[in-house]
C-alpha cells in the first residue's frame, strides 16, 4: 500500500509517498480502507515537531479519516469489516490503509459521503467541545469567532447559531466573512494580515470592539493566536470567556493577564484531542449529537478543494497558506 511519509522535519516539500507494508489488526485494533483524510492545521505542525505530540518518524500526517473498515483484531465489537466509519487519529491517515484503536472508530450513516466523514470530527468535534463544554456558550450570547472561513472556524460558526447565539465571524477578506454569512454568522469583520505594529494592534482592537458592541463578546474563539489576541481579548465582555483554540498565526500570543484582571474574565484552553483520551465516553456522547445535527441539516461540513493521495503534500501547502476555506480533503482511491 501507499503511504505519505514525514522522514525528516520539514514542510511539505519533505514528504514522500512510499509503498509500505499493509498494517494487521492487532487485538483492540482496527484496520480501515482509507477513503479520504481530512487535512488540518496539525498536519502542517506535526511534520515541522511543531505538534504537541511528535511521533518517531517515519510517520504519515493525517489526523482524521473515512473508510471501510477491512478487519478487526480481538476483542473488537464495536465495529466489524464492511462498516463506512469516520476516526480521529492523530496522525496516520494519509495513506492506502491505516490500523487504530477500534474505540477511536465511530460508524457513519450510508447517506454520509467519505469526504463529509472525513472533514468532521475534528472540526466539529473541537467546536462544540470548545463552546458547549469549555464555554457553557448560552443561547442569546454574543460570540466572535477569529479564523472564522477556516475549517474550526466555520464549523464554530455554524454550532455558534445552532446554539442560539448572535455569531460574528471575523476573517482577512470579505469573501471569507461572506462564505461565514452563509454559514449562520449574524455580522462580520474583516481583518489585515499581520504581524502589527503597535498602532496597527490598536486599530485592530477598535476593529473587534466596533463589530462585538458596547457590551463586548460574551465568548471568543481564537484559532489564530499571534497579533489577533490580545486586541481581541480587549473587545470581550465582563466575565466573557476567551477560547485559546490554536495558533494558525505561527506565534503564540503573550497576553498581558492585566486584561483578565480588568476585563474578569476567563481565558481558557481547548485542547479537544486530550480530552477526547482523557473522556472516551463523553466524546462517544460529543459524536452523536454532532451526528444527529448533521443529520437533520443544521451542520454540514463545507469542502471547498479536495487533492488526490499523490498530491496530499500540496493539500497541506496549500492549508498552511491561510487561504483555504472551509475543509481541504485528500481523497483516496
Amino acid at each position: 500500500m501507499k503511504a505519505l511519509l514525514s522522514k525528516e522535519v520539514g514542510g511539505p516539500d519533505t514528504l514522500v509517498l512510499e509503498d509500505v507494508p499493509s498494517p494487521e489488526a492487532k487485538p483492540g485494533f482496527a484496520v480501515v480502507e482509507v477513503k479520504a483524510v481530512g487535512v488540518n492545521f496539525p498536519d502542517v505542525l506535526i511534520i515541522e515537531d511543531k505538534y504537541q505530540f511528535k511521533p518517531q518518524r517515519p510517520f504519515a500526517p493525517g489526523g482524521e479519516i473515512a473508510g471501510v473498515v477491512k478487519a478487526v483484531g480481538d476483542g473488537v465489537t464495536n465495529v466489524r469489516p464492511g462498516d463506512r466509519v469516520l476516526g480521529n487519529t492523530g496522525w496516520g491517515g494519509m495513506a492506502e490503509e491505516l490500523a487504530l484503536e477500534a474505540h477511536r472508530l465511530v460508524k457513519i450513516p450510508d447517506s454520509m459521503p467519505f469526504d463529509d466523514a472525513a472533514a468532521f470530527i475534528m472540526t466539529y468535534g473541537t467546536s462544540w467541545h470548545a463552546l458547549k463544554d469549555r464555554a457553557q456558550l448560552k443561547a442569546g450570547q454574543s460570540l466572535l469567532v477569529l479564523g472564522a472561513a477556516g475549517g474550526v472556524g466555520l464549523a464554530a460558526v455554524e454550532l455558534g447559531k445552532v446554539m442560539g447565539a448572535n455569531v460574528i465571524a471575523a476573517a482577512s477578506s470579505e469573501e471569507k466573512v461572506e462564505l461565514c454569512k452563509r454559514h449562520g454568522a449574524a455580522t462580520g469583520v474583516v481583518y489585515g494580515r499581520g504581524p502589527f505594529d503597535r498602532d496597527a494592534q490598536k486599530q485592530l482592537a477598535q476593529q473587534f470592539k466596533d463589530a462585538t458592541g458596547p457590551a463586548g463578546a460574551d465568548v471568543i474563539y481564537d484559532a489564530i493566536g499571534g497579533d489577533y489576541a490580545e486586541p481581541a481579548l480587549r473587545s470581550i465582555a465582563w466575565e466573557g470567556k476567551y477560547l485559546v483554540v490554536g495558533f494558525a498565526a505561527g506565534d503564540i500570543p503573550k497576553i498581558p493577564l492585566n486584561l483578565a484582571l480588568l476585563k474578569g474574565c476567563d481565558i481558557v484552553g481547548v485542547f479537544w484531542g486530550a480530552w477526547v483520551g482523557k473522556n472516551p465516553q463523553k466524546h462517544q456522547e460529543s459524536v452523536a449529537e454532532l451526528l444527529a445535527l448533521y443529520d437533520q441539516g443544521r451542520i454540514k461540513p463545507f469542502v471547498s478543494e479536495r487533492f488526490p493521495l499523490e498530491r496530499a503534500a500540496e493539500a497541506i501547502k496549500h492549508l498552511a497558506s491561510r487561504k483555504a476555506m472551509g475543509k481541504v480533503v485528500v481523497t483516496v482511491d
